[in-house]
């Protein structure tokens, strides 16, 4: 369909849109002219990301002479490849409407993992070793030694785009991952430089927040990006904790081992050097006289990640003439690697921030401020006239010169924490130093000075007023909106006791609770023998999903359940995880039925869906508040507090109950799905709690749900399903019925 907002006319693809979805649009469109920042709040389900390319990709045709460059930032490659899809769809409906004016090329950028089409690099066990091989055929120095050595082995498909120099470009069209691997087999390019190049060209672009969020990477594939562009952070709801692990670093006895041997390496590869060609390492110290800047723009295979701090003018001073020398910067490693050592083999916990802990570095090791600051670029700059290729066996010492460059340069927002081992593991030895960013708005300021239109949205951002505080911006939109429905498709609950009206709850006096554990284990039971196809379970933790199912185990109750469905749980390994959701998903697709127990901090609570006969039903066990003894929790707590007037109560409560509803809005997909959601934990009934969910989800919560013992919910369930089970026979039969009509 094609309607008009204001002066701009939309291109939506499908014949009808719900009234949430136009009143986004409206919303959206003024945040875009009024070139600001935006937050927006939409239910899960409600179509909201064709809602967003709709509006966006309508607002750049109406505005030719404007042209505005599109960036959509996701959290995994399979939310990529679903938006870049939506795309497509939306791409071809406008070039029926437009013809060719309608032309633009989109495409999705990853990683080297997911775009080589090298077999005998892609074959390698995880991205760093990727990116090593990839490195070990491209590097510049490689391709140099090659033309003299044909035996030298280089990628035949970067050879091939290189020499196709300015001819290697993609036809307008929206391109997914897959379209990109076809693409460069069918030219013989490769199609992650290939889509590095076309990044800049691109009208829009789909890549992970890490391309804008992190410094590191975001200086080498988004630093050209124009002012002019919509950036959009979908699924935003856990982004200033992706803006805070991006400046996040630690350090553990393992990596300065790493670390140690690295230099070693590099120690060796200087002495090389010396006796063969002792000009290389002269014209280095040249260059770092004149300055980091000075080096030039590097081809684009020998392109590094950028400094992780924020400021560029580091590039602009001169390198510390007490590191120019290789072997002198060396020398300042080492003596920041036992330093750093020493500092570990502590029995106490020890905090500080990083000017008392740089004004330490300086006494006992004698390295300054300013060495620490540029000891990452001059890492690089070593490591590029070293010649070295296998990047994967550097990792540590990068690690080290990314903890001292952030250290060296920020003097507020961070803490530096050393523990001697894991609070709930303290018989076990395993110091770390941790250095902790506790200000979201570091990593995010650059993006909203940069572009003129930000917009971060999600299906869960209650209490919407915290996020412009902790991320420190002014929205000039800023909406919550709930949806619109023709029947309940969803019936929340809130179950405070069970069958013998004994309170449940995770709350720490009452978690470890015979009686607690066996409620939980009967609201189970129950809900098995009522509700059809899948259930999905999530726990605060994994060690609490542990205990619980050996607890179930021991009494029995484990092998009722399994007598009604099969049972699968997510495990910390990636693999395992993957094979129980193909066969949980088996199991509902035969009509088997399955339960899925998975963590509310885990994998599957923020990238997977339950949708239809998948997710009948969600049960949310406990609150899932973080690890409140965690000391690098309780340093941001603290400058939460002090810095932006943030009460440490409200933020765990508002962090857990995000959680929670991320969690139960996995089962709800789309208007045309029904599930049923329990949050099992007394605090639920709270109203400070229960307000800071969703209003989609509170607007379903009826007050009848609000204090329910096991038995009420299981009646509820049970009619529930039957009312859906009704609704589904009189859908059937009216369709019998029209069809029974066309036919005559």
């Amino acid at each position: 369909m094609k309607f008009q907002i204001e002066d701009v006319t939309v291109y939506f693809p499908y014949d009808n849109i719900y009234p949430e979805q136009y009143a986004y649009m409206v919303e959206l469109k003024r945040a875009l002219d009024a070139k600001g920042h935006c937050l927006l709040e939409m239910p899960t389900g409600t179509g909201k990301t064709i809602a967003l390319l709709s509006l966006i990709t309508s607002y750049a045709l109406s505005k030719p002479s404007n042209p505005i460059k599109f960036i959509y930032c996701t959290r995994t490659v399979h939310e990529m490849e679903k938006t870049l899809s939506e795309l497509k769809l939306l791409h071809n409906y406008q070039l029926q409407h437009l013809g060719p004016a309608a032309k633009i090329l989109a495409l999705g950028l990853s990683s080297r993992k997911n775009l080589c089409i090298n077999p005998t690099v892609v074959s390698a066990e995880n991205r760093d070793s990727v990116d090593a091989a990839c490195r070990k055929l491209t590097a510049s120095w490689v391709r140099e030694l090659a033309a003299e050595n044909p035996r030298i082995p280089t990628c035949s498909f970067f050879e091939n785009y290189e020499k196709s120099a300015s001819e290697a470009i993609l036809p307008p069209g929206v391109y997914t991952l897959q379209d990109l691997r076809a693409y460069g087999k069918l030219k013989g390019w490769c199609p992650y430089f290939l889509a590095r190049h076309m990044v800049q060209l691109a009208n829009v672009v789909v890549y992970s927040y890490q391309y804008l969020l992190d410094p590191k990477v975001a200086g080498i594939i988004s630093k050209e990006m124009q002012r002019e562009s919509v950036v959009v952070f979908d699924e935003a709801h856990n982004i200033d904790n992706v803006c805070i692990e991006a400046l996040s670093v630690s350090v553990r006895m393992q990596t300065l081992e790493g670390a140690t041997r690295n230099i070693n390496r590099m120690s060796q590869e200087i002495d090389r050097f010396k006796a063969t060609d002792a000009g290389r390492l002269r014209a280095e110290y040249n260059r770092l006289v004149e300055g980091l800047a000075l080096r030039g723009d590097l081809p684009a295979s020998d392109a590094w990640l950028a400094n992780p701090a924020l400021p560029n003018d580091i590039l602009k001073e001169a390198v510390p003439g007490n590191i120019r020398r290789a072997e002198h910067f060396l020398s300042v490693l080492r003596r920041l690697v036992q330093y750093i050592r020493g500092r570990l083999q502590t029995e106490n916990v020890e905090k500080e921030g990083p000017v008392a802990f740089v004004a330490s570095v300086n006494t006992q090791a004698g390295i300054d401020q300013k060495m620490l600051r540029f000891c990452y670029d001059r890492l690089h700059s070593l490591m590029l006239t070293l010649e070295i290729s296998d990047t994967d066996e550097f990792l540590h010492i990068q690690t080290i010169c990314d903890f001292a460059t952030l250290v060296g340069t920020y003097t507020r927002g961070f803490s530096i924490i050393i523990e001697p081992f894991d609070e709930r593991m303290p018989h076990i030895p395993d110091p770390v130093l941790q250095l902790c960013c506790h200000d979201a708005s570091l990593a995010i300021k650059p993006v909203f000075e940069r572009f003129q239109s930000v917009v971060i949205t999600s299906g869960t951002l209650s209490p919407i007023d915290l996020y412009p505080r902790l991320l420190n911006f002014n929205p000039v939109v800023s909406r919550s909106f709930t949806m619109s429905l023709t029947r309940d498709c969803i019936c929340p609950m809130v179950l405070t006791r069970g069958s013998d009206q004994l309170p449940v709850s995770t709350k720490y006096d009452l978690r470890s609770d015979p009686g607690v554990e066996k409620n939980y284990g009967k609201l189970l039971l129950e809900m098995v023998s009522v509700v059809p196809d899948g259930i999905v379970c999530f726990f605060v933790s994994y060690s609490y999903m542990d205990g619980i199912v050996n607890s179930w185990h021991e009494t029995g109750l484990l092998k009722e359940i399994m007598q009604h469905k099969l049972v699968f749980i997510e495990t910390q390994d990636v693999v395992e995880t993957t094979l129980a959701l193909d066969n949980y998903r088996k199991a509902c697709d035969c009509g088997r039925g399955a339960v899925f127990f998975s963590v509310a901090r885990g994998k599957v609570a923020e990238g997977i869906d339950f949708d239809r006969h998948y997710g009948r039903l969600v049960i949310m066990f406990g609150v899932p508040f973080q690890y409140t003894l965690s000391r690098i929790l309780l340093a941001r707590l603290e400058y939460l507090r002090d810095t932006f007037q943030i009460k440490e109560g409200d933020f765990l409560t508002f962090d857990a109950l995000r959680q929670a509803a991320q969690c139960v809005g996995r089962v709800i997909r789309s208007k045309a799905d029904y599930g049923m959601m329990i949050f099992a934990d007394k605090r639920y009934s709270r109203h400070d709690k229960r307000s800071k969910l969703p209003g989609w989800i509170l607007s379903h919560l009826r007050d009848a749900h609000l204090n329910l013992s096991t038995d009420m919910a299981a009646h509820i369930a049970r009619e529930g399903i039957k009312e859906e089970g009704s609704q589904m026979i009189i859908k059937v039969a009216v369709l019998d019925l029209s069809i029974a009509c066309d036919s005559t």
